[in-house]
């Protein structure tokens, strides 16, 4: 109760957060994206950079419990190639919150992924995915562009909103990645760059020792959606995975551009 008074929060409210917590863990051993409904719900309820800096030790947690369900699965060829690019979006990021109001955040987050879905769209009504479990599209020099793209694009708004998952997902979709794949790479991926916003994160003042007391309730509910996660993806076929993900991002998007 003293946390729930700490941050004001009606019984009702601490239910839709421990809610949001839960789909943190499924989006991260099922469809990732999803986690986007979890921002927009903690934005809702709790200050909305207060939030940014609360959602990140659940998404931690959900990341760990993805790496250890799909850590045989990571690509790491596409990992390396995209942690340089990842690294710039995080500092230009870090700059963008030093000046910018909720507003202009939320909207310009909602624009690039609904931007990116549409890019992602497009590329896959001109070509088949490849359905290697690890594929080789980033050994190319479109490739390397893409990557490269989407990377400072998945820095930038992971930093200022916890909302790179949409941006990858587009990315690892583009790129042709079976379900495995995709999941394992993400997971690896979400991890190290989580672990590493955390020094950013407290420097801007958005993680304390508030916010902790807060994520240590919540985070019991990570993991029962991540075991959910885990059960549902071997009963999701490919097709319908894809279109939860793209889905998962257009909903997203949308949150934020029109809240």
């Amino acid at each position: 109760m003293n946390m729930m008074t700490l941050w004001h929060l009606s019984g009702w409210e601490f239910a839709a957060l421990a809610l949001a917590a839960l789909l943190v863990g499924f989006s991260k051993t099922a469809v990732s994206g999803a986690n986007t409904i979890s921002l927009a719900v903690f934005a809702a309820i709790l200050p909305a950079r207060a939030s940014t800096g609360i959602l990140l030790p659940l998404l931690i947690a959900g990341d760990v419990l993805a790496v250890l369900t799909y850590r045989r699965h990571a690509h790491w060829p596409t990992l390396w190639r995209l942690f340089p690019a990842v690294a710039a979006g995080v500092v230009i990021g870090t700059l963008f919150l030093m000046w910018a109001d909720d507003g202009i955040v939320r909207t310009s987050i909602g624009a690039i992924l609904l931007l990116m879905t549409g890019v992602t769209l497009w590329r896959r009504r001109r070509e088949n995915a490849d359905e290697d479990d690890a594929p080789d599209a980033v050994t190319t020099p479109t490739g390397r562009l893409r990557a490269r793209s989407y990377g400072v694009l998945g820095g930038f708004t992971t930093m200022v909103a916890n909302a790179g998952g949409p941006v990858m997902s587009m990315y690892l979709l583009s790129a042709g990645f079976r379900k495995l794949g995709f999941l394992g790479t993400s997971a690896f991926f979400f991890l190290i760059v989580n672990v590493s916003k955390v020094p950013f994160s407290a420097a801007l003042g958005l993680i304390d020792t508030r916010s902790l007391l807060l994520d240590a309730a919540l985070v019991l509910f990570v993991l029962p959606g991540a075991l959910l996660g885990r059960w549902a993806v071997p009963r999701i076929d490919q097709r319908l995975f894809d279109r939860l993900v793209i889905a998962a991002t257009v909903v997203g998007g949308l949150q934020l551009l029109l809240g």
